[in-house]
């Protein structure tokens, strides 16, 4: 497995990958055992931010744990150059070079650990002379904190 590139100006953050060892039960249902593969560089900001809500009493249904990311590598294909769907990635303890989480569950079963996000868009960046720069991401939080506990 290779080491994490270091981080810099445009890709301060670090995140962990995950893809999933899939088999059946004996009822044909898909099972998804998640294993960590490697860790990223990244820069990731949540979409609006704090002033854009009103004081409400549903204030709460209004955030919706969404990141805009970006990063320099395909985290589509894993280390051992397997390829996934985006549905078979997750992505989770993202934080600063110095590694503290940005991002963390506060209540329920992973309270004090990093949020775990799944991918919604997974687009390449091409530059002016027909180069991918970099891959632009929605991570959605996933609604079941506890997959890989």
């Amino acid at each position: 497995m290779a080491e994490c590139e270091a981080t810099d100006f445009i890709y301060p953050m670090k995140a962990d990958i995950y893809y999933p060892i899939i088999t059946q039960n004996n009822y044909g249902q898909a099972n998804k055992e998640w294993v960590f593969d490697r860790t990223i560089i990244c820069n990731a900001t949540t979409i609006g931010g704090a002033g854009d809500v009103e004081l409400k009493p549903d204030v709460f249904l209004q955030y919706d744990g969404k990141l805009i990311a970006r990063s320099k590598s395909d985290i589509r294909t894993s280390s051992n150059n397997a390829e996934n769907a985006i549905t078979n990635i997750l992505v989770t303890n993202i934080r600063s070079a110095s590694d503290i989480v940005f991002y963390k569950e506060t209540a329920g079963p992973r309270t004090g650990r990093g949020t775990i996000y799944e991918i919604g868009t997974f687009e390449p960046f091409i530059g002016p002379f027909g180069e991918i720069e970099y891959y632009k991401m929605l991570w959605r939080r996933t609604e079941n904190q506890t997959v890989g506990d």
